[in-house]
């Protein structure tokens, strides 16, 4: 009986590895479906976009404003909101590098956690358990 356990063993790695190899398959054919679908939108989002600001100029040129102050305005706008944008990731940026798990892999932790980087938040810099909770609630967004 178990020479006969021992005989499947490699049947049943074949089976697995098999199995594993199908799924890895369809998961790839499911990320190409996925990136090909995130360019669609992106492609649509940004003409929707484009349209949306024509009509804004559009219609501050019709409330008496000439085009080049229009098309300024439009600019400034897009230009602000980009900079938010950019300025958000930046206060970010530091939570990717994974800091509480880091303090927890070293050989030799530090007594005290890293200073802050330029522009963060004050309480970024807690305990591990409040990394840790603040990472498993929802982002404000």
């Amino acid at each position: 009986m178990l020479r006969g356990l021992v005989g499947e063993l490699p049947q049943l790695f074949n089976d697995r590895v098999d199995l594993l190899s199908l799924e890895l398959q369809r998961a790839g054919r499911a990320v190409t479906q996925i990136v090909l679908l995130v360019v669609a939108a992106a492609i649509l989002g940004v003409t929707a976009w484009l349209v949306f600001w024509v009509g804004v100029v559009a219609l501050l040129m019709a409330a008496g404003l000439a085009w080049p102050w229009a098309l300024l305005a439009v600019l400034l706008v897009n230009l602000l909101a980009a900079y938010a944008a950019v300025r958000h990731v930046r206060l970010l940026l530091p939570q990717v590098a994974l800091p509480a798990t880091r303090r927890h892999l070293r050989f030799s932790p530090s007594p005290q956690p890293p200073a802050p980087a330029p522009g963060a938040r004050p309480n970024e810099n807690r305990d591990e358990r409040s990394d840790l909770a603040a990472a498993s609630q929802p982002a404000n967004g």
